[in-house]
């Protein structure tokens, strides 16, 4: 069963919101149980065609999806990846030789018309394409070579969160099928999805210590990077707060310079690799006075000013971003509620599919 969804918990402000939060365990379970397989078929005719390299491209949300593949096909499958900047074809024209490349379009309504162009262009200039889309029968999914339904359904709110975490367990499949894997480490996700997202009572009262933020700063290192992305662009989409992402590494090259006891610093700590490396951060953050909300592991969480511990004794860190995402999710549309904002009620339209 999926997390319980209160009873009129829809009308109120940001229920819509909630709702699609509330429904990520189940859309996980029907990725597993009805994508998987195709995912691995998929996985394996791109993996006879032995790419060298991987060119990942997307937008917004997408792009942090996005870029969470980057760190599996580097890590797990030792491809090198990009990032790539669409309008190098779009707006200007550029005509690459992607000849034994794999190009990923992520996109979860898939018709971004420069993701379509520029994919257009990319298997015109001999690449392996590849969308990777939340629509079937999205342009993007037309023409591409290859497709993956990430199977999350209809997403009503303007913040994407069910097609956020669907893309990252389509991806996290798609890798481990290049490898030959059947990405069973998987299976667990659903049921540390729902316990996480029953403790929403936990973070309403987590979220009221940052109703009056002037801005916030999310971190995060290797695998957890991308899910420190997508938190601050859940901020500004639904409290309209500045929110800055880096790298752990990254701060420590100049914006540390900003941190002090006034400035609520978000931080995500994967139990692993990635959470070693953020030690040093941490000890410099503590010693600015940061006021620290940390997610991770309670060992990490105890120390600092606040936190959510999260359940993944058991989970590999490449999977621990679905996790981590979570309440953040639910933390984002409570921080918005009580500055007295509507997530489900945007300022004006801000987010637009028309980009070059």
């Amino acid at each position: 069963m999926s997390a319980a969804f209160p009873a009129g918990l829809s009308e109120q402000p940001g229920g819509i919101l909630s709702a699609e939060v509330a429904e990520q365990p189940a859309v996980l379970r029907r990725v597993l149980r009805d994508g998987a397989p195709r995912i691995r078929e998929t996985a394996a005719a791109i993996a006879a065609k032995k790419p060298r390299f991987v060119l990942l491209t997307a937008r917004g949300t997408s792009d942090n999806a996005a870029l969470y593949a980057k760190y599996l096909l580097e890590i797990k499958r030792g491809l090198p990846c990009g990032l790539t900047s669409m309008s190098t074809t779009t707006a200007y024209g550029a005509k690459p030789d992607l000849t034994d490349v794999l190009v990923v379009g992520v996109s979860q309504w898939g018709g971004s018309p420069d993701l379509v162009t520029s994919t257009w262009a990319a298997r015109d200039a001999g690449a392996t394409t590849l969308a990777v889309t939340n629509d079937p029968d999205s342009a993007l999914a037309a023409v591409a070579e290859f497709h993956i339904d990430v199977l999350a359904g209809r997403e009503r709110a303007l913040p994407a969160t069910k097609s956020y975490t669907a893309s990252l367990l389509s991806l996290y499949l798609f890798v481990e099928g290049l490898g030959g894997g059947d990405g069973a480490a998987a299976g667990v996700l659903p049921d540390l999805a729902d316990q996480i997202l029953a403790r929403r009572d936990e973070v309403r009262t987590l979220a009221d210590r940052y109703r009056f933020a002037d801005r916030m700063v999310v971190i995060s290192r290797g695998y957890g990077y991308p899910t420190a992305r997508e938190m601050a662009l859940k901020l500004q989409e639904t409290s309209y707060i500045p929110a800055l992402s880096y790298s752990g590494a990254d701060l420590l090259h100049g914006p540390l310079a900003m941190i002090d006891s006034l400035s609520p610093v978000i931080v995500i700590v994967p139990d692993g690799k990635g959470g070693e490396a953020l030690q040093p951060v941490l000890g410099r953050l503590r010693g600015r006075g940061a006021d620290l909300f940390v997610v991770g592991a309670r060992s990490e969480v105890e120390k600092a000013s606040a936190g959510f511990v999260l359940p993944t004794d058991e989970v590999p860190e490449e999977l621990q971003p679905i996790l981590e995402i979570l309440p953040l999710h639910l933390l984002a549309r409570e921080i918005g509620v009580a500055r007295g904002q509507d997530p489900d009620v945007p300022r004006t339209m801000a987010k637009t599919p028309e980009s070059r």
